[in-house]
């Protein structure tokens, strides 16, 4: 199994997940051509694509699906709420209901869908596994539960939000209202949430550790990394970063 990021943050998220002959496309925030022009930075084309996952309803991670499934006859997995809560249009496109938050399988990849708190209205982040190895993505969370901690122990490799600093935050250019949503319990992860719940997992077999969907405004990377890097006992420089405009080159996840 390997992973990459078309970009990360508030102006469009993609995340790529290949095992075998399956490549899953998770999210895709941007218009067509800008996600085509991402994927061939990754060494892929539209054609290589097996299917769409989407986490929830807010346009930097639903935007640009309709619109790329119905160009390249993808289907798109996602749940009854987020379907009803966009404003977008699936018509031509293969929507494909998730079933509660069970698991299922597309092609190589088994996918484990969990619920997650989130101000959308039926927001899923996802879990990734080949049966040798799993990859826990969680982001756009405004705190940890218990499930989400029993999803993401003991993961290969885990792409964990790190939006904001909360000094930068409560110091920043956002209006007081954008910044008590964002600080909310249905918000995003600041670093220090963010590093609280890695200390509370299994890491014995963590191998890559990826922060996501940082603010432009509101975090910076080397802050990011630090948390994280504390938690880990590791140089800031392993923990890897997924950019909003450059995303992130492969990264292989082999057997623990």
């Amino acid at each position: 199994m390997r992973f990459a990021y078309l970009g990360s943050g508030s102006r469009g998220n993609g995340l790529v997940v290949q095992v075998g002959a399956t490549t899953l496309l998770l999210d895709c925030g941007f218009p067509v051509a800008d996600a085509v022009r991402r994927l061939a930075r990754l060494g892929l084309s539209p054609a290589d694509l097996t299917g769409i996952l989407v986490t929830h309803e807010h346009s930097d991670h639903i935007g640009g699906v309709p619109a790329f499934a119905r160009r390249f006859a993808l289907p798109v997995w996602l749940s009854q709420g987020t379907l009803r809560g966009t404003g977008l249009v699936f018509h031509g496109v293969r929507v494909e209901i998730l079933e509660g938050f069970k698991a299922f399988s597309v092609g190589d990849v088994n996918v484990e869908p969990y619920p997650v708190p989130h101000d959308a209205r039926e927001p899923v982040q996802y879990v990734f596994a080949d049966g040798r190895a799993r990859f826990g993505v969680l982001t756009d969370v405004g705190s940890a539960t218990a499930h989400i901690r029993s999803m993401l122990t003991g993961c290969d490799a885990i792409a964990l939000e790190c939006n904001h600093d909360v000094g930068m935050l409560q110091t920043g250019p956002y209006p007081p209202g954008l910044k008590r949503r964002v600080a909310s319990d249905f918000g995003h992860l600041s670093n220090a949430a963010a590093a609280d719940l890695l200390a509370s997992l299994d890491r014995s077999r963590l191998r890559h550790l990826i922060a996501v969907h940082l603010s432009l405004k509101n975090n910076t990377v080397d802050l990011a990394r630090e948390a994280l890097a504390r938690v880990v006992g590791c140089e800031p420089a392993w923990i890897g970063v997924a950019d909003q405009f450059a995303g992130l080159d492969w990264r292989e996840i082999g057997p623990g």
